[in-house]
């Protein structure tokens, strides 16, 4: 079986179209359930997923998550999901039609234990004229192309498994635990880094995972982010976050300052296209050089502060429900 998992804030009008969505979906070959799970919501969200279910002709299971934070609705609802394959997706995304016959493809032809599908943007405002897709990780619509590709190593920023659109195993969750709960957008910032840490583990524990271009989804981007600003702010609290994910899964053995030798070759590079670009009157390159910049000083500040990193989650997400622990 395959568990599609949502989690969900005070988005129900986007949550009906993202359920509508999946209504349509091609045959899998696998039954499949869909796991809502409300992280407090004050909107028609109940409502939205109860008329859901009365009309899809698949299990749609609502549940309610009080904690705060995307771990841990996504923790309680893998310990709710029935399906040996866990497919996430978002409140604002909208899956095509071929999209979870995508994965079930991708994972019995590969024998992958992660699948990454392809993310494109549903932009809700043409975007700024500086927009390029160097920035598209900022709203988590990285494209990695048309061909499947096995994920040898880390995954990059075309190539990222994220909650908009990715898949593993149960037996990777039951072998690394669940997400991070000290890690997300919590205390009003826009750090994140809950996937992103969930990936280096199942990259250090062995698991090989797939690019599967199939597996294809939408994310609406609002107008509202399409403002300098926030991408200022968003590449600066990314920087605090890589630092703190380089303190439990170091990436070089070569440090300059604490800070990774090639973190310095690459700030030189920035700082060199940032000024070529300037001249050249290159407003989307200079605009990325200047990001990575931003996010260098927020990497930077982070490696400074001491006793700085992320906090190890230790979590469990209990066993499937009807089993036994």
């Amino acid at each position: 079986m395959i568990s599609i998992i949502i989690a969900t804030r005070d988005r129900a009008a986007l949550l009906h179209d993202t359920l509508e969505a999946i209504s349509r979906q091609a045959s899998p070959g696998y039954p499949f359930e869909v796991l809502v799970v409300d992280n407090a919501s004050i909107d028609r969200t109940p409502e939205v997923v109860a008329n859901a279910a009365s009309r899809m002709g698949v299990p749609v299971v609502y549940l309610h998550e009080s904690r705060p934070g995307k771990s841990h609705a996504l923790n309680t609802a893998v310990g709710h999901a029935q399906g040996d394959f866990l497919v996430f997706t978002d409140d604002d995304v909208l899956p095509a039609p071929g999209w979870l016959a995508g994965y079930a493809r991708a994972f019995t032809e590969t024998g992958g234990d992660y699948v990454v599908g392809r993310i494109l943007p549903l932009w809700e405002a043409t975007p700024p004229i500086w927009m390029s897709p160097a920035l598209y990780g900022v709203l988590a619509v990285p494209d990695g192309g048309t061909e499947r590709l096995m994920i040898q190593d880390k995954p990059n920023n075309h190539i990222m498994p994220l909650g908009a659109n990715m898949a593993v195993r149960r037996k990777v969750v039951n072998t690394i635990g669940g997400w991070n709960p000290n890690l997300g957008k919590l205390q009003g910032t826009l750090r994140t880094g809950e996937d992103h840490e969930f990936a280096l583990r199942m990259v250090a524990a062995g698991f090989p995972g797939v690019y599967e271009p199939d597996a294809v989804v939408q994310h609406r981007v609002p107008a509202e982010r399409l403002q300098l600003s926030y991408f200022q702010r968003w590449f600066f609290d990314n920087g605090v976050i890589v630092a703190g994910l380089e303190r439990g899964y170091p990436t070089t053995p070569h440090y300059v300052l604490h800070i990774p030798r090639h973190l310095w070759r690459e700030l030189l590079a920035d700082i060199a296209g940032l000024a070529l670009a300037s001249l050249r009157l290159d407003i989307r390159t200079a605009i990325a050089r200047y990001m990575r910049i931003v996010w260098f000083a927020g990497y930077t500040r982070a490696r400074k502060a001491k006793g700085f990193g992320v906090q190890a989650s230790g979590t469990s997400v209990g066993p499937r429900v009807g089993e036994t622990s």
